[in-house]
């Protein structure tokens, strides 16, 4: 392939396509008590584990699933929040993303992930890292690539995973079948321990993506399409995702030659323009979106023919300069729109470092930043007014940075700041 500024051509086809088109024993009596709905295939269903999480099917419980489908994230928007606060560098966060969309209902990954490592050209100790990363996120047991990593790495959260409960994860087969004398034999513990362990397996989640109201990764529809061609690439906009938005000159030169009053013909004629002005204002933000990925592209030439490791590090600013445009606006075509490639679907932002959103639209701020801020905000902080994860949240939104509490809990917690209720006692202590 050749070099990026010679090779990638692009679709300015908003003008030529249709009518303005616009831009996932007695021994074993005691160990089986309780609620032994253990099925063959190895705990697969869903009452074999946490039977206190069922509904007792009163008004009540439905109107409170009713409200939690309300205040519940998409556990996509919970994910890529996550990764943009704990994986910093920019190569891991296009793989972290991948593996997002690669996400089943139940927040499994798929067991063989090979073809994509290869897609996406990374080193399989980056991508074995990257996955281990994500599987120390919320919700416990995500990005699990079977219902045994599944548990164990919401075990080993609680600190419960030692051998004895390893042993048993590889063994679930035997819990289904009841086989307790081989597990005991296998585990090397008593009958208590035994109950015990299988108690707390139990109390697991083996699908812990269906705690979120939305589906885990979306089918997306690429809003751009990169397609590699001799001596480089061709951009173009996916039409199918554009609004189509079409003004009928013959209807209207009818409507306005039956219209007999001034009156009728002034508010035809003013609502003629608008119609244009909204079918040209559609053209240009398909345009714009078409020139930004095409810069992209340029930018990141070096990661569409190597692969992920070869990511440059690429800021807003670049962009807007090689296009000429203000970074707010190439912040806001990029938001949500996502590039179908030979390695992959990606959203646009993900070839840019880190940032946050500024209220009203306008420039973003480096995750960095914040971090900076939030530190010298919780050092100015007196013991008669400790600042809440809450509180530092409402500051910084009164300084224009949009950002979540949980957001603020993950940027203290990155730099080793102890919880509001900890700085409280050690200021009072001193």
């Amino acid at each position: 392939t050749s070099s990026a500024a010679e090779g990638v051509t692009n679709s300015a086809s908003a003008e030529n396509a249709d009518p303005a088109p616009m831009s996932g024993g007695d021994d074993e009596a005691n160990i089986s008590s309780g609620d032994d709905t253990w099925v063959e295939d190895g705990l697969a269903a869903d009452e074999a584990f946490a039977p206190s999480r069922q509904s007792s099917g009163s008004d009540d419980d439905e109107f409170s699933a009713l409200q939690n489908v309300v205040d519940k994230p998409s556990l996509r928007d919970h994910l890529i929040e996550q990764i943009q606060v704990d994986i910093l560098d920019p190569t891991d966060q296009i793989i972290a993303a991948s593996l997002v969309e690669l996400l089943d209902e139940s927040g499994y990954l798929p067991a063989e992930l090979e073809l994509v490592r290869s897609q996406l050209g990374a080193s399989s100790d980056i991508f074995e890292q990257v996955i281990k990363q994500l599987q120390c996120f919320d919700p416990p047991g995500i990005f699990a690539r079977s219902l045994q990593e599944c548990l164990a790495i919401q075990l080993r959260e609680k600190d419960r995973l030692d051998p004895a409960m390893e042993i048993l994860l590889q063994n679930l087969e035997l819990i289904a079948k009841r086989e307790y004398k081989a597990l005991l034999r296998l585990c090397g513990i008593d009958n208590e321990d035994l109950a015990q362990m299988i108690e707390e397996i139990r109390q697991l989640d083996p699908k812990p993506a269906q705690t979120f109201t939305a589906d885990v990764a979306p089918p997306i529809v690429p809003d751009v399409i990169l397609k590699p061609i001799s001596g480089g690439w061709h951009v173009e906009l996916n039409t199918d995702t554009l609004p189509r938005v079409l003004a009928n000159n013959r209807y209207y030169a009818k409507v306005q030659s039956s219209a007999h009053k001034k009156t009728d013909r002034d508010y035809l004629s003013e609502r003629w323009q608008h119609a244009n002005w909204l079918v040209k204002a559609l053209q240009q933000r398909a345009n714009t979106i078409l020139k930004v990925a095409t810069e992209i592209v340029k930018q990141q030439d070096a990661f569409f023919v190597n692969g992920v490791q070869h990511l440059k590090p690429l800021i807003l600013r670049d962009i807007a300069a090689a296009v000429e445009m203000h970074e707010s606006t190439v912040s806001r075509v990029t938001q949500n729109k996502f590039i179908t490639t030979p390695r992959g679907i990606f959203e646009l932002k993900y070839f840019f470092t880190t940032a946050l959103n500024t209220s009203g639209g306008g420039d973003t701020v480096s995750s960095e930043a914040v971090r900076e801020r939030i530190r010298r905000l919780i050092e100015a902080e007196t013991p008669a007014d400790i600042l809440s994860d809450d509180r530092l949240a409402e500051m910084l939104s009164a300084e224009g940075v949009n950002i979540a509490r949980r957001t603020v809990a993950k940027y203290r917690e990155a730099m080793k700041i102890a919880s509001s209720a900890q700085r409280r006692r050690d200021k009072r202590a001193l």
